[in-house]
């Protein structure tokens, strides 16, 4: 079983301040151990299903190494992460590239954001800059397996 988590929080717990809109709005560092042999592709995304006008992406990578074992904190806004061996990024629901931190509106209670580790037996034909529907289109067929961790947030 494959085994996806991050040291800046417990599964479950609230994320810290910098990884969000509050703080420095970085990605936090993730952790990947036990990929299967099988598994050609890694894919990553971000969501809040608690967003008041529904599911809200906040975070949308691919083509990362099978082998990868840990992505730094702070992954650049860009298509193509040269430091994850060409990964590519996609648009979250804020029309911008790359990582976008949890920001759900003031007096909410706390929000539930899922991220979601996509298991692929190989890369999904798909260019830079998409969104996560067309990620999800394109992992049709060749998913082998997925698992995810949760963190909580909320402001005032």
């Amino acid at each position: 079983m494959t085994n996806f988590t991050t040291p800046a929080f417990e599964e479950g717990n609230r994320i810290p301040r910098e990884f969000t809109c509050e703080g420095q709005n970085v990605s936090p560092p993730l952790e990947i151990e036990s990929v299967p042999d099988e598994v050609n592709s890694l894919a990553i995304i971000v969501d809040d299903p608690d967003a008041p006008s529904g599911t809200f992406t906040h975070w949308v990578i691919w083509d990362i190494p099978p082998d990868t074992t840990r992505i730094p904190r702070g992954v650049p806004g860009m298509e193509i992460v040269a430091d994850l061996d060409g990964a590519k990024q996609g648009e979250n629901d804020a029309g911008e590239l790359g990582y976008l931190g949890p920001c759900p509106p003031v007096g909410d209670g706390p929000h539930t954001y899922r991220f979601t580790l996509y298991l692929l037996e190989r890369e999904p034909r798909l260019g830079a800059g998409a969104t996560k529907e067309a990620l999800l289109d394109a992992t049709g067929g060749i998913l082998f397996e997925q698992t995810r961790f949760t963190g909580e947030f909320s402001r005032g």
